[in-house]
C-alpha cells in the first residue's frame, strides 16, 4: 500500500485479513494526518440517507463509484466502525459520526487491528514509481498538501503515459471582498438555515463568514458550479421556509420605535449577520431582498485549504476494480481518482469503498496466481 490515509489503511486491512503480507508506505512521519484533521470537529464517516439518493450526490462520477459503494455501502462502513469498538450515531442532518466525535480513537483502534494482522507500516517512505510489485496506490489528491497529499506523484504518472486531470479545489472557501467593518464584526459567524441558488441548482444548509470570504456546507454543495461557471452572484434565501408573499405580509407590520435591525429580527426572524449581509450587499431589506439576496463571489481560496480536490487519474485509465490498464496489479483508490462530492460523509465513504473494491480484486488475483 502506498499512502496511509483511510483508503490505504482499509485496503491493507482487506488484504491482510485475506492472509496476505502487507506493507504500507507513507511519506509522512505518522499515518492518516488529513484523516485526523478532518475528525477534529467531528468525524463525518458517511450519511444515513437512502442509498439511491446517496449515490446521486456523486454527480458525473456516479457511474464510476456506484458499483464500489453498493459493494461496501454506508451500513457496511458503520458496521466496520462498530467492529472496532467505535459506536456511531446519526446527527440531525442525517450524517453519521462516531459517538466520541473524534478521529483519533478510531484510528488508534484501527492501527491496533492492523498490527495484530501483521501489517507493517513504514513512515517517511516516498514512492518512486512503478516496479511491478502488486500495489494499491492511495496517494490522495492535492488539498492540504502539508499533510501529505501533495500530488508529487504526477511526474511518475506522466512518464508512464497515464492521464491525470488537473487538480482543482472542491469543497472550498470562496473569496469575497468584505468591507473592513463587516469582516471585523462577523468573521467566524455562522449563517444558519439558508438556501442558496447558483446555475439552476438550489441547496439548503449553513454558511460561515470568514476573514477572506464565505464557506460552509451550502457553499461546498455548489462549489463545482461556482468553480466552473464563475461570474454570476450566488442567490441567498434567508427564510427558505417562508414564501415571499407570507414574508411581505409580515413586513407590513408597523415598525414603531424599533430600530430597523430589531424590526427585521422580530418580524422577519433575521439574525444580525443576515441583516448586515443585506446592508453589505446594498440589498433592500424587503421580502424580495430577504428571499433573493445576490452575493458576488470571487475565485476559490485555493487547494492548500480546500477540504477536497477535484481532478485526478482519468476514469478511462482504470477498470471497474480501479486497476490501471497500463500497470497490471496496480490500483488507484480514494481521492487520487477523478471524482468529487460534497461534504456530508460522501468523501470518506467513496475513499473506503474504492479501497475495498480494489483490495478484494487484488486479493482474488493473488490467490489465482
Amino acid at each position: 500500500m502506498i499512502g496511509a490515509g483511510p483508503a490505504g489503511l482499509m485496503a491493507a486491512e482487506i488484504l491482510a485479513t485475506a492472509g496476505h503480507r502487507v506493507t504500507i508506505h507513507d511519506q509522512m512521519p505518522a499515518p492518516a494526518r488529513k484523516f485526523l484533521l478532518a475528525g477534529r470537529g467531528g468525524l463525518n464517516l458517511t450519511h444515513s440517507e437512502p442509498l439511491e439518493q446517496f449515490l446521486e450526490r456523486y454527480g458525473e462520477a456516479k457511474d464510476l463509484l456506484e458499483p464500489a459503494i453498493r459493494a461496501f455501502p454506508p451500513e457496511a462502513l458503520i458496521g466496520w466502525a462498530n467492529g472496532l469498538g467505535i459506536e456511531t450515531f446519526v446527527g440531525s442532518s442525517g450524517r453519521v459520526f462516531p459517538r466520541q466525535m473524534k478521529a483519533s480513537p478510531l484510528l488508534r483502534a484501527w492501527l491496533r487491528r492492523l498490527d495484530a494482522l501483521g501489517v507493517t507500516l513504514v513512515t517517511r517512505s516516498k514512492w518512486q514509481g512503478f516496479d511491478g510489485t502488486p500495489t494499491i496506490l492511495a496517494l490522495g489528491g492535492a488539498s492540504w498538501p502539508h499533510l501529505g497529499s501533495d500530488a508529487a506523484w504526477l511526474p511518475v504518472f506522466a512518464e508512464k503515459g497515464i492521464t491525470v486531470h488537473p487538480f482543482k479545489p472542491a469543497n472550498s472557501r470562496f473569496l469575497v471582498h468584505w468591507s473592513p467593518v463587516f469582516r471585523d464584526k462577523f468573521a467566524g459567524t455562522p449563517v444558519k438555515n439558508v438556501a442558496l441558488t447558483y446555475a439552476g441548482k438550489r441547496v439548503r444548509g449553513e454558511l460561515m463568514i470568514s476573514q477572506e470570504g464565505i464557506e460552509g456546507g451550502a457553499i461546498y454543495a455548489l462549489s463545482k458550479g461556482l468553480r466552473e461557471k464563475p461570474g454570476h452572484p450566488v442567490i441567498i434565501d434567508f427564510r427558505p421556509d417562508l414564501t415571499e408573499e407570507v414574508l411581505a405580509q409580515r413586513l407590513q407590520k408597523p415598525r414603531g420605535k424599533d430600530s430597523l435591525s430589531n424590526y427585521l429580527r422580530k418580524v422577519a426572524g433575521l439574525s444580525p449577520v443576515a441583516i448586515n449581509l443585506l446592508r453589505e450587499t446594498g440589498t433592500a431589506p424587503d421580502a424580495r431582498g430577504i428571499k433573493a439576496m445576490p452575493l458576488k463571489l470571487e475565485r476559490p481560496a485555493g487547494l492548500a485549504r480546500a477540504i477536497s480536490s477535484a481532478g485526478g487519474v482519468a476514469r478511462d485509465e482504470v477498470d471497474a476494480n480501479f486497476q490501471l490498464h497500463k500497470a497490471p496489479l496496480t490500483y488507484c483508490v480514494g481521492e487520487m481518482l477523478d471524482w468529487e462530492a460534497p461534504t456530508g460523509g460522501y468523501l470518506l465513504q467513496a475513499c473506503f469503498s474504492t479501497a475495498v473494491t480494489a483490495a478484494r480484486h487484488l486479493a482474488s488475483q493473488l490467490e489465482t496466481r
